[in-house]
């Protein structure tokens, strides 16, 4: 099928009578609004060394992590807004086609963009934890400026609430993820190579458990010829807006 075919089963499939939705996002719905992937041409680990973000590096040096940590993250992401597609996304919601959405992601931006029930798999650049009394912060300027951020509370270290290499995925995240996976009937997967593990699983359990898969990326991924059953070539902006005006001219 043509492009403009899939669209139309796409968006058949989404309005189909009490079908429960998902969205599965990875970095790729994030490039258009100004952040890079971490992978690939292009990417943040062709530019930086990710031993900063790896635990035990964090904790045995902790200043030169923050520095890399604040420059990449916190400077350059600072002004990141929501693109079409994470709007896109977001009026899905609205509509009730949408009952979760599982992002890869660190950058908020479906927050922002407004949708609801997000799942954030490996966390948030939003909140600080501190290491000693693990209570959370909302990652303002004043606690991430010092050259070894402190907690307000108790003085020890806090960093940023997102999972660092060599870290486990959180809990509540993990479960509930797997969770609306095996409880839904299609997954939109936007912009992810479907190759980390274990968040790649997301929409393999999905499809274990007859749901259909909704493909949108640039390039063919690891879930093109396995898993998915439309796949749609292209930018997350200009696909998931097509794909958006598509679904409410079923109604």
């Amino acid at each position: 099928m043509d492009f403009s075919e899939n669209i139309a089963s796409a968006a058949a499939l989404i309005r189909a009578k009490g079908a429960r939705g998902m969205a599965f996002t990875g970095a790729g719905i994030s490039v258009e609004s100004g952040i890079p992937p971490f992978r690939g041409p292009g990417g943040l680990w062709h530019k930086y060394d990710p031993e900063f973000i790896e635990l035990n590096y964090f904790y045995a040096h902790p200043e030169r992590s923050w520095a890399q940590i604040r420059e990449v993250f916190y400077d350059n992401w600072g002004g990141a807004v929501p693109n079409g597609a994470h709007k896109a996304v977001a009026q899905l919601e609205q509509e009730g086609c949408l009952h979760t959405v599982v992002t890869q992601n660190i950058d908020c931006l479906h927050q922002r963009a407004g949708s609801k029930h997000v799942l954030e798999f490996h966390g948030t650049l939003d909140k600080l934890l501190c290491t000693e009394c693990g209570r959370r912060f909302g990652a303002v300027r004043e606690l991430i400026a010092p050259e070894r951020p402190s907690c307000p509370k108790c003085g020890g270290l806090l960093k940023p609430d997102f999972v660092f290499f060599s870290e486990g995925i959180p809990e509540d995240a993990f479960e509930g993820s797997f969770a609306a996976a095996s409880g839904c009937d299609y997954v939109i997967v936007i912009g992810t190579t479907g190759e980390v593990m274990p968040a790649c699983e997301v929409p393999r359990e999905a499809k274990r458990h007859g749901a259909k898969i909704i493909e949108v990326n640039l390039q063919e991924s690891a879930y093109t010829n396995s898993v998915t059953d439309i796949f749609l070539r292209g930018r997350a902006v200009e696909v998931m807006e097509t794909l958006l005006r598509k679904v409410q001219a079923c109604d």
